[in-house]
Order: C-alpha cells, then structure tokens, then sequence
C-alpha cells in the first residue's frame, strides 16, 4: 500500500506551484485533464507525489499527463475535492496512505489512486470523445476566425520595436512540448546562423535556461519569470483587442519600459505575426501549439488565430516541434562494426608496408603467445 510523508505545495495555477518546489515535496494541484507541459514540469522538480484536487482524465480527450507522471514512478492521487486547499496549509506535513490523505493523525482528504490500468480505461473512453471534441473544435474554430480576420488582412497596429529583424531569420520558442529536446537538436542551427530570438512568455526563461538570452520577450507576462525580464530583452506585451493590458501592470511595477500590441489571438500567434511583418526571412518556431490537443490542453475551444496566423506567415515558417524525434534512434551495432573496419583498414596498410612495424607487431604476437601459454 502507498504510504507516502512529506511536506505539501498547494497552488491552483501549476505552473506557479512548480516556482516553488523542492525535490521530494508533494504537490498539490487543481488541474483538470493534466497536460503534458504541467507533467513534465512536475517530473523535473521530483516530486514525491502528486494530489490533484479536481479529475486529471475528465474524459474530454486523452491527456497525457497523468501517464507521465506514472512512467516517472510519481503516484498521483486523483480528485480529492477543492477543501483539500482550505485544509493543508503550505509548507505542513501531510501523509498519504492509500488513497487518504493525513495531517498529525486525522483523515483530511481522500481521493481515487490512479493505476496503470485505470489511467489506460479512462484513456480508452476519452478516445471514444474525440469525434465529438473535434466537431465542436472545429465549429468554434471556424465561427472565431470570421471574428478574427483582421490578423490576415491588415487590420492590425504593429508596435513600433528597436530590434532588427528585416532581412534575418528569427526562431520563436515556446514552452511547449519537448521544448528543451528541440532547442538541444538545433544547436548547430543557433550557432551557424544566429538568428533572431524571441521568446513567448515562459519560452524566455526556455532560452535563458541554454544560455541564450532573448532579443524580444512578447505576450501577455504571466508565465515569465521576472529574471527573464530583467535580462535586457525587448518587451511587447499583448494586449486585449481593447487594448487592455493586464501584464503592463506588472511590468510597470518593476520599473520596465514595453511597447504594448492589442490583438486577438494568442500570444505566440501575435509573435510570429510580428516578425512576419517586420520583414523575417525565416521564422523557426519550437514549442508552439498547432493541432487540436495542443489547444484543449490550453483550455482553449479553438484555434481560429493559430489557423489564420499560419495561413499568412506558412510561406517562411519552418515548425521545429518534435524535430528531436527525428534523432532518437539508436546507432546500430553493425554500423558501429562498420566503423571501426573503416578506420582499422589504414592502419592495416600502414603496418604491412612498413618494416619496423611488422617487427613490432611479430614481438607483440610472441609476447602474448608467452603469457596465454
């Protein structure tokens, strides 16, 4: 039986929670149909569990998340109810045993302990849903983009930015799925061609985290941490198509100046439509959101803008995601044999033409012939 003790995390934002982690706490969350990105992100702070106070697998559409912390050895205690915040305090001492939850000696919770096997039958059902899901997507999809064509059709004021990126290529990093596997394979890219590099909220600290400081930070500064800001990149903040903006707040706290760009849409479509326009030979985007479970897992019905968006700037867009996948095959041992024939042949030459070498290799071969008997 699971019998777990540690000290508890709680936030109902994830991905605040994960700023505040050490390896070994236990997190509690809020996060309905667990995502891959707020998985890993608990994968990497090495939590010793993981509580969930709503449903990781609602049954909408198949979600990774909760395998992924299994696969990683993470036990996930699922749906123990929003009182469980009201009673665990931060930074108290909790015990998990089974599927209930306890503080100094008292029952305090209880939920659903996920298995392997009740993970892959709720799985199963959510794949039934998916038809549904995608047919509700793509209506909103398509009412959205009616709504948001200004995006493709001129009806938008482009910030004026100081960085310069008429005529360079430009790479746009977003925190998304196997971010970091891709920033690592496109190295020699970086290196080779040192384009441009924006990043899209969190993708700043993606970047600053391999030793690349962005050149524009753009969106809406929720997910950024304030080091990324203070870095000395430009900032654009996106603002509602009213022109309201709830990040310029924050960035006025902290004494940063930013150039301000109402659209609607989401923050990484408004920066592949900023270097579009500003005149971007190339743009290479990792991380970003582009099918439909990319965007459930945002909490978004629709992609309206991520569809318009790629419609205008897919004539000089090359998407980075899932380019590590490409190399994860292991090199074969009779390729490896291959090798080293390969390298062994000129040497082979070389002593067979050579006196000396031949004495050497015969002193060799009786030296050995005297030590084996």
């Amino acid at each position: 039986m699971l019998d777990i003790r540690g000290v508890v995390r709680a936030d109902r934002r994830t991905k605040n929670l994960t700023k505040r982690l050490h390896p070994g706490e236990i997190a509690l969350i809020d996060h309905p149909d667990l995502d891959h990105v707020a998985a890993e992100s608990l994968i990497r702070k090495k939590v010793s569990m993981v509580i969930n106070a709503s449903s990781s697998i609602t049954g909408r559409y198949p979600n990774p998340g909760p395998k992924m912390l299994l696969d990683a050895g993470i036990p996930l205690l699922d749906a123990v109810g929003q009182e469980c915040f009201s009673c665990l305090a931060e930074g108290s001492i909790i015990e998990v045993k089974g599927a209930r939850i306890y503080q100094n000696g008292e029952l305090v919770g209880k939920g659903t302990l996920l298995t392997p096997e009740k993970i892959k039958a709720l799985m199963d059902q959510a794949k039934k849903n998916l038809d549904l899901e995608l047919e509700k997507f793509v209506q909103n999809t398509l009412e959205y983009a009616i709504k948001e064509k200004d995006l493709i059709l001129g009806g938008l004021t482009f910030p004026e930015i100081k960085t310069q990126i008429r005529g360079r290529q430009v790479l746009v990093v977003v925190r998304g799925q196997n971010y970091r596997e891709d920033l690592l394979t496109i190295r020699s890219y970086l290196r080779e061609v040192n384009p441009i590099l924006i990043g899209v909220d969190g993708g700043a600290d993606a970047l600053l985290e391999f030793g690349y400081k962005p050149d524009l930070i753009v969106g809406d500064m929720d997910s950024v941490s304030d080091a990324a800001l203070r870095c000395g990149a430009e900032l654009v903040v996106h603002a509602y198509p009213d022109g309201q903006a709830p990040g310029l707040t924050r960035l006025q706290s902290m004494g940063l100046q930013a150039q301000v760009f109402p659209a609607p849409g989401t923050s990484e479509d408004i920066a592949l439509l900023l270097a579009y326009e500003k005149g971007a030979d190339l743009i290479v985007a990792v991380g970003t959101h582009s099918n439909m479970i990319d965007f459930l897992e945002k909490g978004r019905k629709g992609m309206a803008s991520t569809f318009l968006v790629r419609l205008k700037v897919g004539s000089i867009l090359v998407d980075a995601r899932g380019v590590s996948q490409l190399y994860r095959t292991r090199m074969r041992m009779k390729y490896v044999a291959l090798i080293l024939a390969a390298a062994f042949i000129p040497l082979a030459v070389v002593f067979a033409v050579n006196d000396p070498s031949r004495e050497w290799l015969r002193l060799l071969w009786i030296k050995l012939r005297i030590i084996f008997g």
